[in-house]
């Protein structure tokens, strides 16, 4: 009974932390080939995040590089440059930011 409840434990454990990590409100399914589904998911989640922290020069929180992917999720940027120097200015030599290229101009004054 001891092992039972034990292994109970670990495994509310284990959602609660999934929950808290990625942010997931709700369960989408309560089969069991749902919640593997999303166990599965949230492990190569974690999995992934755990590796992009390792290999990172910079010294990330794993809640903050979370969070920063969040934010940078749909911006074209190298991740690996990112994850090492984050807070880095992009580069202005990249077209990718260059919409229209304007020209500073002298505008005349009509008392000239």
């Amino acid at each position: 009974m001891q092992t039972y409840i034990k292994a109970r434990w670990n495994t509310e454990a284990f959602f609660k932390d999934i929950k808290q990590r990625l942010k997931i409100k709700t369960f989408i399914g309560t089969s069991h080939n749902a919640v593997m589904i999303l166990v599965w998911t949230a492990l190569i989640a974690i999995l992934l995040l755990k590796y992009l922290q390792k290999k990172s020069q910079y010294p990330w929180y794993l809640p903050n590089l979370v969070s920063f992917l969040r934010i940078n999720l749909f911006v074209k940027i190298d991740l690996w440059h990112w994850v090492n120097y984050p807070f880095k200015p992009p580069d202005t030599k990249s077209k990718q930011l260059m919409l229209f290229h304007y020209r500073k101009e002298r505008v005349l004054d009509c008392n000239d």
